[in-house]
C-alpha cells in the first residue's frame, strides 16, 4: 500500500479528482493548505498598497492506493495538475504499513 500526497493549485482540484476517478480511485482526502517552495510567495496590490503574500494557498490531496496502481495514480495527478508555471506543486509517495477500517475492522487492501 502507498500513500500518494499531492500539493496542487486550488483551481486544479476538480481536474485531478476527475483523473483519479477515471482510474477507479475510490477515496480521496482534501485539505486546504498554505505554503511556499522556490517561489517564496508573491506580491499583490490591493487598493493601491502592495502586500507580500508569503504563504501561497494550495490544496493537499491524500490518496491511498494499492502498490501496483501507484505509477498510474501519480501520472494522473501530474498530468491533471500541470500548468507549466512555477508553483504547480509536488507529489510524494510513501509506504503505508497497515490500514484498518474502523467500522468493520477490515485491514489493508480490503479496508480501501
Amino acid at each position: 500500500m502507498k500513500l500518494v500526497t499531492a500539493i496542487v493549485k486550488p483551481h486544479k482540484l476538480d481536474e485531478v479528482k476527475e483523473a483519479l476517478q477515471e482510474l477507479g480511485v475510490q477515496g480521496l482526502t482534501v485539505s486546504e493548505v498554505r505554503g511556499y517552495g522556490r517561489q517564496r510567495g508573491h506580491n499583490e496590490i490591493y487598493r493601491g498598497a502592495e502586500y507580500t503574500v508569503e504563504f501561497v494557498p494550495k490544496v493537499k490531496l491524500e490518496i491511498l492506493v494499492d502498490t501496483p496502481m501507484v505509477e498510474e495514480a501519480v501520472d494522473a495527478v501530474v498530468k491533471a495538475a500541470q500548468t507549466g508555471q512555477v508553483g504547480d506543486g509536488k507529489v510524494f509517495v510513501t509506504d503505508v504499513e497497515r490500514i484498518v477500517r474502523i467500522r468493520t475492522a477490515e485491514q489493508n487492501v480490503e479496508a480501501l
